[in-house]
């Protein structure tokens, strides 16, 4: 049954939510530790067990919304007793079936740490029991969550949310954007987003089509996509999931994409997206994702997550598909990804982000390509938007303005000596990051001087000529040896320019 935009049903049922109140963090409270963590991994019997015989609103709508569980209708009227079960399935969120309501869609909570949102989706696999739809509409993912950790937030006049799904990304951008254009090629992924937009008391203006098409000749602040981006063979076995699979091949969507994006951002606009793409041959994970950032046009900086062989990538897609290890399907759908890949050498997929910009002066374009498997601090928003603006900063400037500025340690920097038993001088030097990427240089003894005197009060030039001085060097090698090494201080935010 489609989602009912009834505003004043929708009102109602906004009002029961908050009153209950169905937050993340109270959800989390009902389930406990257990259930909670157990829940994340898609495993239900714990939520069962905690909210079973719970008479609290936010227990009945865990198991009705999260869980697919059918719900007395007197339990489900007292937990929403402003919209009452006839209004629930009114507005399409629900059936009756005897004396109990059971959903027809997931309506969960989200939010940030400033915000409380709700979310319709398709019911996934944790509800339905069963492989999903091809046309399953994804409410929030841990790709989806991750987009909106690393997504900057300046406050910009026009953003777009490229293949919105049910609209996760847009929620963020109404935060800090004026007006927002929500795409999607799924029909039925916008009705979903519509109605989200309307319970949250947004509004985006919502388009069809595929990738770029809808929004031609016009340009963003900031552009968002968490695209289907998912490396698909092209066969009967592997069916083809419209939230996830673009229908192209191998990794042409997010070639098109890292290559029309830039076209579309306004001087000094950020486009944020989250990609895979093929390594090939045992080859280095740079060298397909570089070509494309070359050839973007803009500045364009990678961030490497992950690389998973393709047996990983195989087991990883045809799970979240909904499909059973051990059974005849998904062998068939894993023999098609090894064969696929196969086919083209390919021995290994990246997942990264991918963060596009345009300079707002004439200039030739950066690009950087960052390998981060490891742990990050987030969120990462602020940290991609400073590594943006340093970045412009340093190709818009030369080593002489690096030189003849003063700069100061990021607070979050350390510096870590490491001895051996019985000797006075440390054998390895470590400038850490603690937060952000989390970024560590080993230094040399100039480096690690010159790091202790970034404090604001001398020119890097400076610093570099006393140290030369007190270790008895070349004041011009010191200078050409540590220079690169400033640029790289700055791009990642070890130091940063002194202010007063």
């Amino acid at each position: 049954m489609p989602l009912l935009l009834d505003p004043d049903a929708i009102a109602r049922l906004r009002a029961d939510l908050r009153a209950a109140p169905y937050t993340a963090a109270r959800c989390d409270e009902v389930l406990e530790a257990v259930a909670a963590g157990a829940l994340a991994r898609e495993q239900r019997l714990p939520a069962e067990r905690a909210t079973r015989a719970h008479a609290d609103p936010v227990a009945v709508l865990i198991r009705l919304f999260i869980l697919g569980d059918p719900v007395d209708l007197r339990d489900a009227d007292r937990a929403l007793p402003s919209l009452g079960s006839a209004g629930a399935i009114a507005l399409g969120l629900a059936r009756i079936a005897g004396d109990a309501l059971i959903a027809t869609c997931d309506l969960q909570p989200y939010g940030d740490e400033n915000t409380d949102w709700w979310v319709a989706s398709d019911q996934g696999e944790i509800a339905t029991r069963a492989p999903l739809r091809t046309d399953h509409v994804l409410g929030v993912g841990g790709a989806s969550a991750t987009l909106a950790a690393w997504t900057p937030r300046p406050r910009v006049s026009r953003a777009l949310d490229l293949g919105t799904g049910c609209g996760v990304q847009a929620l963020h951008l109404a935060g800090h954007a004026d007006r927002i254009v929500a795409t999607d090629l799924s029909t039925r992924a916008l009705a979903y987003a519509a109605f989200n937009a309307a319970l949250n008391e947004q509004e985006w203006e919502l388009r069809t089509g595929s990738m770029l098409e809808p929004v031609a000749g016009e340009r963003f602040g900031l552009i968002v996509s968490n695209p289907p981006f998912v490396i698909t063979p092209r066969d009967a076995h592997v069916p083809t999931y419209e939230y996830r699979d673009a229908g192209g091949h191998g990794d042409d969507t997010v070639q098109a994409l890292v290559a029309g994006l830039g076209e579309h951002l306004e001087p000094g606009g950020i486009a944020q997206i989250l990609a895979n793409w093929e390594v090939s041959d045992g080859g280095d994970w740079r060298n397909r994702i570089g070509a494309w950032a070359q050839g973007a046009g803009v500045d364009a900086w990678v961030v490497l997550r992950e690389i998973q062989d393709p047996g990983q990538y195989a087991e990883t897609w045809a799970r979240d598909g909904g499909q059973q290890s051990g059974t005849a399907d998904y062998a068939r759908m894993y023999a098609s990804w090894l064969d696929d890949f196969a086919s083209r050498s390919v021995t290994g997929v990246a997942f990264g982000v991918v963060t596009l910009h345009r300079p707002t002066v004439e200039r030739a374009p950066f690009v950087e390509l960052t390998d981060a498997r490891g742990p990050v601090t987030g969120p990462m928003g602020p940290v991609i938007e400073r590594g943006i603006a340093a970045r412009s900063w340093l190709a818009e400037h030369d080593d002489d303005a690096v030189l003849d500025a003063t700069w100061t340690v990021a607070q979050d920097v350390t510096v870590e000596h490491h001895y051996r038993p019985g000797e006075a001088e440390p054998r390895v030097i470590v400038a850490r990051q603690g937060g952000g990427l989390r970024v560590t240089d080993r230094l040399d003894t100039v480096g690690a001087a010159l790091l202790s005197v970034c404090d604001g009060d001398l020119s890097a030039r400076a610093a570099l000529v006393a140290i030369a001085a007190l270790l008895d060097l070349d004041a011009d090698e010191v200078r050409a040896e540590q220079t690169p090494r400033l640029r790289g201080w700055i791009a990642d935010g070890l130091i940063v320019a002194a202010t007063g």
